[in-house]
């Protein structure tokens, strides 16, 4: 997959004014394309779990129903048809988990997004999802095809740096083998879903194909974990076969092996950099190939100012001295970051929208491994304004992207 040399804003719907689509998310887009933008990137679309985090939605499918602009709008009987033809594969399951007017829902969501996509289009902006690897426990996947998911075992990641017990998710996990017996029917056709609503899709957990930590439930940690074998590159063939190329992103940050880059890039697909944790390691931080998708920093890391504070004087004079050689010059935490994001050999250069207005750690979007106060910051209206879209709109130019 060839990468044009481009760069965008990483901001979830729910960060905007009042949290939904309508007037603010097409003037959010009128603000990218004055910016120069070439991209917006949003979380996963689908319903959130109670603490509101998108990656533990009730449904692979459905999207969140709580994003509609105008939740009252008349639904036809032949729109209901229409949208239960075309998605017949899901729309069933869910109208039979989610109960009475799951489907209308659907049907107005579908009609908002596609509207404000062909908007974004034709101002030359485009969109990036965001597909994460595991679905919810009781969710409506996990109800309408446990024959699809382990018993036993749950999800998570062995202990590292960042946690000595690991980190359980308690999500189900998936019986590769019964998944294989169908030719991976259910991810072909979540795949036929995610590109129907997006441009290209950034994968969560990339590493997960490949191998993936099975933890026996009932533990309160991820410690007595271990290994299991993913379906590695038969899974993308397949989906390769059904749905042609495959516009993705790889998530393949943390402690990656070499088996999760060699599919990565036989599969030809990006991965990511992101640059807070690039100056945590004594190799070159913009020493990365261009087949990647740069970031200051993502949704679950410290705002890029939060992250300057926390950091020693000599990781500071680092990241200045890094400016200097590529001639990113500011005083600002942030916009140092993204001026190195957008310098740097990375086809695709995306920063989230708290970093552009330089704001600290109580922007911050989530914390993992705490599931209160996540998910909740929001933009005030008018705050992405013309001085601001002028400033990335020069630097966008300067590092001709």
């Amino acid at each position: 997959m060839m990468l044009t040399r481009a760069s965008g804003v990483l901001l979830h719907p729910t960060s905007l004014p009042g949290g939904r689509l309508g007037d603010e998310a097409y003037r959010f887009v009128d603000w990218l394309a004055s910016a120069g933008q070439s991209w917006w990137q949003v979380l996963p679309l689908g319903p959130p779990d109670e603490h509101h985090s998108p990656y533990r939605s009730t449904s692979a499918f459905a999207c969140s129903a709580a994003l509609v602009a105008d939740p009252d709008a008349p639904v036809s009987t032949k729109e209901l048809e229409h949208f239960a033809a075309t998605q017949a594969y899901w729309v069933s399951d869910w109208a039979a988990f989610a109960g009475e007017g799951a489907v209308a829902a659907q049907v107005r969501f579908e009609r908002e997004w596609s509207a404000l996509r062909r908007y974004a289009a034709e101002r030359g902006v485009r969109l990036i999802g965001d597909v994460p690897i595991y679905v919810a426990p009781a969710s409506a996947d996990h109800h309408s095809h446990p024959e699809l998911f382990h018993e036993g075992d749950v999800a998570g990641v062995p202990p590292d740096d960042l946690s000595a017990t690991g980190q359980l998710w308690g999500n189900p996990l998936y019986d590769w083998s019964a998944l294989r017996k169908t030719g991976y029917r259910w991810w072909v056709e979540r795949f036929r879903r995610t590109f129907q609503l997006v441009d290209m899709a950034r994968i969560d957990h990339f590493r997960g194909f490949v191998a993936y930590w099975a933890v026996p439930a009932g533990h309160v940690t991820a410690l007595h974990g271990r290994w299991r074998r993913g379906p590695g590159r038969a899974l993308f063939d397949v989906l390769r076969e059904e749905l042609g190329e495959l516009p993705l992103i790889a998530e393949d940050l943390g402690v990656i092996t070499p088996a999760v880059h060699r599919l990565r890039d036989v599969l030809g697909v990006p991965g990511m950099s992101v640059l807070q944790f690039a100056f945590g390691s004594r190799a070159d931080p913009l020493g990365f190939p261009e087949h990647r998708v740069a970031y200051p920093g993502t949704h679950d890391t410290d705002t890029a100012v939060g992250w300057w504070w926390s950091q020693t004087d000599e990781l500071r004079e680092r990241v200045y001295a890094t400016a200097r050689a590529h001639d990113v010059d500011t005083d600002d935490p942030a916009w140092l970051l993204i001026g190195l994001a957008f310098a740097s050999p990375a086809r695709i250069a995306v920063v989230p929208a708290q970093d552009l207005l330089s704001l600290g750690s109580e922007a911050r979007m989530n914390t993992p491994g705490r599931e209160e106060g996540n998910w909740r910051w929001q933009l005030e209206p008018g705050q992405l304004d013309g001085a601001l879209a002028s400033r990335l709109r020069e630097l966008t130019a300067a590092t001709r992207r």
